[in-house]
């Protein structure tokens, strides 16, 4: 059953129609105007739609900052053009910058095991994400990540964390830099096993995966002849298994040799094959069915799990005419009609939902201490218990950018779990400081409808609606116009279960 059903059908599970209105109260008593707080800025639906997307989840710091820069749109050109910025959780887990040959000893010793430290850059990068001001860039590290997919298995572990450095040093580039930088990196060489391809035992598995999954696709007509001589030209490129864990480039393992890839024809005739794998991959990334595969990746993560074959068309012929400039892209994909009439269509994965539960509730994760219990720690768990958590996808096809993969009871069960123990601060309790009940009531007394409105702008960055409102009157049993007092069972104890009945809806689980 697709998400957006399961959605759909929470609504029924309460006992409330979509379109159904609260039931009115009789004579409802008047709150002095003084007495009422100020009303949370929130977006424009157009704005909001744009930094729903382009970002890991709305805040009212994210909101400030779109209003800063003139509107949504100025935001992302000003994010278009932002610089990596330093890492400020550097000190959180010293281990991520030790070299490949320490991480491996590390293992080897058992100081910090690679499954261990495997873990650990996961939790840097949920948090990052949580955390960042680059939003964008952090969502396109995402985007090509998942398009140039490296997992956390074994082989490649020593490395995922520079490749992940890469991906992002060039995530708004060119694709052509970014494609090079990715396919090169020790992590992919080891993961798609070319750290071990050589002229006289070639390993197709890069080779094959550059043509399928990073560039042409199986659209691109590509035969086995081509994946052979894909495999010939990144002979070569070696990264060792032993202590050293050294990548370099060995000519004597390179396979010389006329190679013929789809169009591409070189004599390949130099031991030395980095300069035809440098035009192979500029070929590669410059093809049109390259630029086809690259524009339907951005329409399905930013407009719809459909786009239309005009905007993948739009998107390809941006790529090509800019020299596949992925900020060109970027604008040519914002500015179109389809991206604006996509509000709503796009369903958050698990991970999407963790990180966006998190920044919606205002959570901050304190450094670890050592303590496993702590937040730092738990929020791997946590993420998991949804369904997914950074890099877990077992196939190098990366995992699926729609919804009715991620459409499941036990994804919707999970999902509510975290929305639940987020909005009461009940897991993680340690480490990790929450919002307290008075941040989102504001000011008493209170009519219950302003309430809602005021809990939904902070934490949806919308108005309140009439199905939200339908969905908390139900949620807490309280009328629209109820006063709300320091004594009222909503602000004694049900100031979690209305975060929740919120944090349940559609609105927070799409994007």
């Amino acid at each position: 059953m697709p998400l957006s059903q399961l959605l759909s059908d929470f609504r029924l599970f309460t006992d409330i129609a979509p379109n159904s209105a609260p039931t009115p109260t009789a004579a409802p008593t008047a709150v002095p105007a003084e007495a009422l707080p100020a009303a949370v800025v929130v977006p424009s639906a157009s704005d909001r739609h744009l930094l729903s997307r382009f970002s890991w989840g709305i805040t009212p710091a994210l909101i400030a900052e779109a209003a800063d820069a003139g509107g949504a749109r100025q935001w992302l050109e000003r994010q278009l053009e932002s610089a990596v910025e330093p890492d400020a959780l550097a000190d959180w887990w010293p281990h991520l910058r030790w070299t490949p040959a320490e991480k491996l000893a590390a293992d080897q010793s058992g100081e910090i095991t690679g499954y261990d430290q495997s873990n650990d850059f996961s939790r840097w990068t949920l948090i990052r994400r949580m955390t960042s001001s680059l939003q964008l860039l952090e969502v396109m590290t995402d985007v090509w990540s998942n398009l140039l997919y490296v997992s956390l298995v074994r082989k490649s572990f020593p490395h995922r964390p520079r490749y992940d450095a890469a991906i992002r040093a060039n995530a708004l580039g060119t694709f052509e830099d970014l494609l090079t930088a990715a396919i090169l990196e020790p992590a992919m060489l080891c993961y798609l096993d070319n750290a071990r391809s050589t002229q006289k035992a070639p390993n197709e598995n890069l080779g094959r995966e550059l043509l399928e999954l990073h560039t042409v696709g199986l659209a691109g007509g590509y035969s086995e002849r081509d994946v052979r001589h894909s495999t010939r030209i990144l002979t070569g490129y070696r990264v060792e298994t032993d202590d050293s864990c050294a990548a370099y480039y060995s000519p004597e393992d390179h396979a010389i040799g006329r190679v013929h890839v789809l169009d591409f024809q070189h004599p390949n005739t130099l031991p030395d094959g980095r300069g035809v794998t440098a035009e192979y991959l500029s070929y590669l990334a410059r093809h049109e069915a390259t630029a086809r595969r690259v524009a339907r990746v951005l329409a399905v993560r930013f407009v719809s799990d459909t786009p239309s074959e005009s905007l993948i068309e739009t998107l390809a012929t941006a790529y090509l005419d800019s020299g596949t400039d992925i900020p060109t892209m970027l604008r040519v994909l914002v500015d179109h009609e389809e991206f604006a009439a996509s509000t709503g269509l796009k369903v958050r994965t698990p991970v999407e939902d963790f990180v966006n539960t998190y920044r919606s509730m205002q959570v901050k994760v304190l450094p670890p201490n050592g303590d496993e219990d702590g937040a730092a720690a738990a929020i791997l768990v946590a993420c998991a218990s949804m369904g997914q958590q950074p890099f877990d996808w077992p196939r190098p096809d990366g995992f699926p950018d729609v919804g009715d993969a991620w459409s499941s009871a036990s994804r919707m069960l999970g999902s509510w779990r975290v929305h639940k123990n987020t909005s009461g601060g009940f897991f993680p309790r340690v480490g990790i400081e929450y919002r307290e009940p008075e941040h989102w009531i504001g000011a008493l007394p209170v009519r219950f409808d302003d309430l809602v409105d005021r809990i939904c702008r902070l934490i949806l960055g919308k108005a309140s609606t009439e199905a939200l409102l339908a969905t908390a009157v139900r949620a807490v049993d309280t009328q629209p116009g109820e006063i709300i007092t320091g004594v009222h069972r909503v602000i004694r104890w049900r100031t979690p279960a209305l975060l929740l009945a919120l944090l349940d809806t559609p609105d927070h689980m799409t994007r």
